[in-house]
């Protein structure tokens, strides 16, 4: 974006503030060039996944505020609201390292219980975020649904992340957001007619899928 395009009404302390943001949530950079003038995101950000599927939602959010008075053309999935409304608030917790409480509803379970734990990271899988932290009440760290997470209060306690953890390496293998516990990944292998093994090509099962045979007959994969 060049600078000379910064039009009225969006002023440099705002365009600051955004990318200050920008930077603290999604992890990307965006630098100034005096060169040229004007902000841009380096190329190796442009590989980074998170960055990739924040485009991806803006272009959809802007897609439907442009198609606002053509609703009959659109047809969205009905279903609960996903918990997002307290994102914000975890993400901010998670990077400043702050326990929170919040309170919380298992799904075979009528009674909500408070709980107070340390946030480590988030998680999205099939349209739901999860929230991962240790949970004071067993010192376990597991996975909390943010669509049944409320009540959600910021403590001023700081705590200290483990420097064992690592979320991309604790659900490297697994499917969903149930991790084992020590237990090696299993290699599977799945064949597939052609059709269906297009839609399998398209929309990997997993980020380990790794095609074997790709042919008129079939379509083979691999994947741990």
């Amino acid at each position: 974006m060049n600078d000379d395009n910064l039009y009225i009404g969006f002023s440099k302390r705002t365009l600051q503030r955004d990318i200050k943001e920008i930077r603290n949530l999604f992890g990307v950079d965006i630098e100034y060039s005096k060169t040229a003038k004007g902000y841009f995101i380096n190329e190796s950000e442009v590989e980074n996944m998170n960055f990739q599927r924040m485009i991806e939602s803006f272009d959809m959010f802007s897609s439907l505020k442009l198609a606002q008075d053509q609703t009959p053309y659109i047809h969205l999935e009905k279903r609960k609201p996903l918990g997002t409304e307290n994102l914000y608030g975890l993400l901010y917790a998670i990077k400043n390292k702050i326990q929170i409480k919040f309170s919380y509803q298992k799904f075979w379970e009528d009674e909500k219980t408070r709980r107070k734990a340390n946030p480590y990271a988030m998680k999205e899988f099939k349209d739901r975020w999860y929230l991962m932290a240790k949970d004071f009440k067993d010192g376990n760290i597991k996975s909390f649904a943010l669509d049944r997470l409320t009540d959600l209060e910021i403590t001023n306690k700081i705590f200290e992340s483990p420097r064992n953890y690592n979320i991309e390496e604790v659900y490297r293998y697994c499917f969903g957001i149930i991790s084992p516990n020590d237990e090696e990944p299993q290699e599977i292998v799945l064949s597939f007619d052609p059709v269906q093994g297009r839609y399998i090509k398209s929309l990997p099962l997993h980020e380990t899928q790794e095609i074997l045979i790709d042919n008129g007959d079939e379509i083979r994969i691999r994947l741990k």
